[in-house]
């Protein structure tokens, strides 16, 4: 992806992966949603399409920092290739939630697939628990380098917003939507044109 690409996706990214996160929350919130059926599939797949739009939103926050050095360079480096994993993580472990619900004849099948797919070594910790921690730390490393020094894109409040949202989905999955619509609010300042990067001194 050139950088007009980037451009011009960027806004549609910034609106559209909070959004679509915010429905997989409301829709979460319907009786009946979380075992197999509409709800579960219409969430899941808004889900999976709002993580990946946070792939240019990365990118773009990327291309708004100019890292001064090579440290500044590898912590930059660093942030992205965090975020990026943990991004990969969760779009793993929503795509099995997602085939797992469309496989599944009933709640009890859901719950012996799940368990047969967590079974296998490595997928409970890389896919399910410590692996998609990584996308929110990424996310909040690369807030806060856009929001703070001479890189100032971002507002100093965006990072606090992107903290507190993500605080509150880990308390308890209902609160999804709140931390969807913190993190519009945090990353709006994105959906203007960019500005030529300036060197952040690390």
């Amino acid at each position: 992806m050139n950088a007009t690409q980037l451009s011009r996706l960027t806004p549609y990214a910034v609106v559209g992966a909070p959004a679509l996160m915010a429905l997989y929350g409301g829709i979460r919130l319907v009786p009946g949603s979380r075992q197999p059926g509409l709800g579960w599939t219409a969430g899941h797949t808004a889900m999976f399409a709002g993580l990946l739009l946070f792939a240019p939103v990365f990118l773009a926050l990327r291309r708004r920092l100019a890292p001064g050095g090579a440290a500044g360079r590898i912590a930059v480096g660093a942030a992205l290739g965090t975020a990026f994993a943990g991004l990969l993580c969760s779009l793993a472990q929503i795509g099995i939630d997602l085939v797992v619900g469309v496989v599944a004849a009933d709640k009890a099948e859901q719950s012996r697939l799940f368990d047969r797919v967590q079974e296998v070594p490595g997928v409970l910790p890389v896919v399910y628990q410590d692996g998609p921690l990584l996308f929110y730390v990424g996310l909040l490393a690369l807030v806060t380098a856009a929001s703070v020094g001479a890189a100032r894109t971002l507002r100093w409040w965006s990072p606090v917003l992107v903290l507190l949202g993500t605080v509150a989905a880990g308390a308890d999955l209902a609160f999804v939507p709140l931390a969807a619509a913190c993190y519009l609010v945090a990353l709006a300042p994105l959906a203007r044109p960019a500005a030529a990067p300036r060197p952040v001194l690390v």
